[in-house]
């Protein structure tokens, strides 16, 4: 594992195979969802990405299907790749728990509602 981060489509694409094997265009309508539609991936950068993951060993090949005469190849998340996912959702979350904490003190955000409260 590496401790360097993860650039967001790279961590949202893994996040949406850690729901479980996806083909190529539900991996780009799930990250949009996910992403709240702020990511949106096209289909270059999106099977870039898959080659590169797949060569890290953080995804591989699932299966694939024949739909109206395409091949439709399905991608999974591996143990290394849910083991680098989870490295770096804990490390986001420590550093929001830290962000909020120090939001929480600052005169800055003092009109801010954080934590709930409204």
């Amino acid at each position: 594992m590496t401790n360097r981060s993860m650039q967001e489509p790279t961590f949202l694409i893994l996040t949406a195979l850690a729901a479980g094997p996806q083909h190529g265009y539900g991996i780009i309508t799930d990250v949009l969802k996910i992403s709240g539609e702020r990511v949106r991936l096209r289909a270059g950068t999106l099977y870039a990405a898959l080659d590169r993951l797949q060569s890290e060993k953080l995804i591989e090949t699932d299966r694939e299907e024949v739909v109206d005469g395409r091949a439709r190849r399905y991608y999974r998340l591996t143990s290394e790749g849910a083991a680098r996912l989870s490295a770096e959702a804990e490390r986001l979350r420590r550093n929001a728990d830290t962000a909020t904490a120090r939001l929480r003190r600052s005169p800055a955000a003092a009109q801010l509602s954080l934590g709930g409260a409204s």
